[in-house]
This record gives C-alpha cells, sequence and structure tokens, in this order.
C-alpha cells in the first residue's frame, strides 16, 4: 500500500494501491505517494537471484512489494527488456579499475536509463488504462531523457494520449530530434521558453489543477505522470542497484553481505531514491555518493542541510539532464525520514520562501545514507578524456561520478557508478573532451568524428534521426502550455 509525503487532505483515500498510485500520481497537498513499507532482502535472496536472469530479479522484487498486477501482465511487460541492446543482460556491469564498476543503464531504444522504467511502466500503465475502458493523458517533463523514453514507451497505445515538456534549447540535439520526430498520433511534444524546473512545475501544477482536470473531464479523460513523480519509475529503478550488487558477486568481486558504494549523478533524485530504498531493503551500501554539476542544490542539502534557491538561476552545463533546482524525489526521503508533517512543512518552505533548512539531528540523519559532492564543466571534460584513453568512454553526466570516486569515497570497497546515457547523446561534447578544443560542431558532424577516433559503433537508432522529417514545431511561453494542450486533445 503506498500513502502520502505531505499528509492526507481527506479527499484521497489514506491508502491506495499500486495501481491508484501510479494512475493518480499527485497527492494531498501535491504531494507524491510513497510505499507504507518496503519489503526486505537478505543474503539468502542475494544467493537465490545469482542464478537468475534480470527479468528473473525484477519479477521477484515486484512480488516482494506485493504489488496489485497480475503476474502474468508483469511477465509481458518485463519481455520489453528483450529488445535492449542483450536480451540476457539489458544493464551490464563493466569493470573499468580494479574498485570501479559502471552499471551501464542505457541500452535500450532511446539509449538512456530512463528506458529501464519506462519501458515496463508504459506497457502496464497502458494496459491499466484499457482494461478500465478510461482514457489517459499522460505528462512528462524533460530535461533530455525522460521525454524520448516516454514517448518510445507509449507511442500508439490504446487509451493513452501523451504530451512531453522540453525547455527549448536546453537539451541535446540529438534528444530533441528523438522528441520532434515522433510519429505517433497519439504524441504531442511541446518546447517551452524557459528551463527544466519551469517545464516541472507546469506539468506538476497542471496535475493539481481542478481546473485542468474539469477540462479534461468534459472529454473523459483521466490525468497521469511519467516523470519519476510517479512511483511506477522508481520501483523499476529499484531494481538495477540491486542487480549490480547481484553482478558483483557473480564476478567474484564481492562475497555475499560485503558491503559496496553507489555513485549516481543526479538532477531529479530519482535514480538516488530507488538506491535508497534498495539499501532500506537490505542492499549493503555503505554510502550513496551524490555527484551534481555546477547547479549543485543537492551538494548543498547533503553537505549543509540547506536547500535554497532564492538567489539561484538555473546554469546550463554540458550535462544538461542535471540542470535542474528542484529535485523532486528528494521529497520521498524526507516523508522517509520525518514523516508527513514535516515533509509538508518543508516543502512550504521551498514553495513559498524558495528556502528551508534541516536541523543538525535531521542533516545527520541524511548523512547517514548520503554524501554529495560536485563538478564543473572543465573536471567533466577532462575526465571524459582522460577515461577515452583508456579505453573507456563516458557520458558527460557519468564523467560527474568520477568526482565523487576520486574525492569522497572513503573505503576500500568496489564503487558502482550509474551510467545514465550513452556518449550519442552528446556528441559535440564528448568531441570538444576528445580534442581539447571549444569549436561549436553539429551533433551529425560530432558523432561521426568521435565515432572514427575511438572506433565507438554509433546505434542506428541515433544516426537515423538526422533522416527523419520533425513532426513536432511547437515553441511557447509557459502561459501558453495549458491552451496548447487542450487544443491537442481537441484534435
Amino acid at each position: 500500500m503506498f500513502i502520502e509525503t505531505r499528509g492526507n487532505d481527506g479527499k484521497n483515500p489514506k491508502k491506495v494501491q499500486f495501481s491508484y498510485a501510479i494512475l493518480n500520481p499527485s497527492a494531498s497537498f501535491g504531494g507524491l505517494y510513497a510505499p507504507c513499507d518496503l519489503p526486505k532482502i537478505d543474503e539468502n535472496f542475494f544467493a537465490k537471484m545469482a542464478k537468475k536472469s534480470y527479468k528473473e530479479l525484477t519479477l521477484e522484487i515486484l512480488k516482494l512489494f506485493d504489488i496489485d498486477i497480475d503476474e502474468d501482465i508483469l511477465k509481458k511487460a518485463l519481455d520489453l527488456y528483450d529488445g535492449f541492446d542483450d536480451k540476457n543482460s539489458p544493464a551490464p556491469l563493466v569493470k573499468v579499475k580494479p574498485d570501479l564498476f559502471v552499471n551501464e543503464l542505457y541500452h535500450g531504444p532511446t539509449r538512456a536509463f530512463k528506458d529501464m522504467a519506462l519501458q515496463p511502466f508504459g506497457y502496464i500503465l497502458s494496459y491499466l488504462a484499457k482494461k478500465r475502458n478510461e482514457k489517459y493523458l499522460i505528462l512528462a517533463a524533460t530535461s533530455g531523457d525522460t521525454g524520448p523514453a516516454t514517448l518510445n514507451a507509449f507511442e500508439n497505445k490504446e487509451n493513452i494520449k501523451v504530451v512531453c515538456l522540453y525547455p527549448d534549447g536546453g537539451t541535446s540535439d540529438v534528444q530533441r530530434l528523438q522528441m520532434v520526430t515522433s510519429e505517433g498520433k497519439n504524441l504531442k511534444v511541446v518546447g517551452i521558453r524557459g528551463n527544466f524546473d519551469d517545464a516541472q512545475n507546469a506539468l506538476k501544477s497542471l496535475l493539481a489543477s481542478n481546473s485542468f482536470k474539469e477540462s479534461l473531464k468534459k472529454q473523459n479523460i483521466n490525468l497521469s505522470a511519467a516523470n519519476s513523480v510517479n512511483f511506477g519509475r522508481i520501483i523499476f529503478q529499484i531494481v538495477y542497484h540491486i542487480s549490480s550488487y547481484i553482478e558483483l558477486i557473480k564476478q567474484n568481486e564481492l562475497k555475499i553481505g560485503e558491503k559496496f558504494y553507489i555513485t549516481i549523478p543526479s538532477g531529479n533524485f530519482g535514480n538516488a531514491l530507488g538506491a535508497y530504498y534498495a539499501k532500506k531493503m537490505g542492499l549493503p551500501i555503505e554510502k550513496i555518493l551524490i555527484a551534481s554539476n555546477i547547479n549543485n542544490i543537492l551538494t548543498d542539502l547533503l553537505t549543509t542541510g540547506i536547500y535554497d534557491i532564492s538567489k539561484r538561476e538555473l546554469l546550463q552545463s554540458t550535462s544538461p539532464a542535471m540542470d535542474i533546482l528542484i529535485s523532486s524525489n528528494v521529497e520521498r526521503i524526507l516523508f522517509d525520514k520525518f514523516g508527513s508533517a514535516r515533509c509538508k512543512e518543508l516543502m512550504s518552505d521551498l514553495s513559498d520562501k524558495k528556502f528551508y533548512k534541516l536541523n543538525k539531528n535531521e542533516l545527520d540523519a541524511l548523512r547517514e545514507d548520503f554524501d554529495a559532492v560536485y563538478s564543473d564543466d572543465e573536471f567533466a571534460l577532462e575526465t571524459i578524456a582522460r577515461f577515452a584513453k583508456d579505453g573507456y568512454v563516458l557520458d558527460p553526466h557519468t564523467a560527474t561520478c568520477i568526482k565523487a570516486y576520486e574525492t569522497i569515497k572513503q573505503k576500500n570497497i568496489p564503487c558502482v557508478i550509474c551510467s545514465t546515457a550513452e556518449w550519442t547523446k552528446f556528441a559535440p561534447t564528448m568531441l570538444n573532451a576528445l580534442q581539447n578544443d571549444k569549436e561549436k560542431y553539429s551533433d551529425k558532424e560530432a558523432l561521426e568524428k568521435f565515432s572514427k577516433s575511438l572506433h565507438v559503433k554509433i546505434p542506428n537508432s541515433i544516426n537515423s534521426l538526422f533522416e527523419k522529417k520533425i513532426l513536432h514545431h511547437d515553441v511557447v511561453e509557459k502561459s501558453q502550455i495549458e491552451k496548447s494542450i487542450v487544443d491537442f486533445l481537441k484534435g
């Protein structure tokens, strides 16, 4: 069962099942849904799962959560992993240094970690809509990777329409092309004049807007979301952290029960939340190391207890998917640590004052599980070049993790980095790093030059983007978003 992070307003049920939470992700007082309890995993579980496939592991964890979805539907949803580069290993763990491993989460159809959750999640949500004979509008706000993965997962699904909001100029060209060339008749892509936080705030406002919901109701359309505000995303993100540990055991890098670090490049904190839940379930994580870029709001929170965006402006970096100041999933951590009343108070302060401060005991409680550091673009570029020369290609987001690995990892135990995207989505930055220049390359030129220099393959799904027709041209002001969506739904 799931409960609300900011308490109950008397209008929503006090506890809901998984299917309700994913169909209706907006909770009382603008909060989110979080699990009442987490299942437990132990050494016997790891020993048993060491003999299983990724799909079998995922199914086992979903069954431990006792979610209200039939097992045959879950199996069909998980069969979508068969479309990844290696159906037996959709999230391979690669050894890079004696104590450094990369959990490659980008081997799905859109070449980013969002596919790991959105492929099965999209199938389940579409199934529920069809089963109930209900129509749903799925909203997604993206800083670059959620959008393509959402559009791919829901393309031409019955009873589903999708609107994806992205910041115009705030994504890579490849990410933008993945969205604006989407062909599904049920898909709408809207660029907004603003940044990702503006897109995400617009999404949250629409999810909570009674007038918007009423206009949808007249068309018999319900409202849901594909961002990690939806727990349907998070439940699948728990799995690959557990999988990475099992892979360490399979590769004889660890014995069952021994601890390891997980390092995560974080913007919206969904990946980090998945690791936190896995740790609470029993995954022996020493600490979750958070790597930020120059928008280092999470570093401030996890080292000082202060979340202050009152005087900050969002900065554009070479790791655009992390260009975020309001990290939605921090809320679920605050709820889990401090309860709904304190969570509501802190989130209200953030909304009203653009600021909140944890007390010393609260900060100590956070630091039991997390540490954080940030890196600038220069560090990321130097790191990409350094690792490329040693034969391993890191994208600009994954490169930030090396700062955490090199500076805040304290114990001589294995460290697993979550690699969230393939290099192909950020080719101009990759080429700048490799050539140590500041030239402005087109994505196509950079892809070809980088590929040739390092003899790395460009997937056809990326290469073919440049031949596709652009079908979604809208770029609107923030004030026009609702009208744009309503017009799309009217056909």
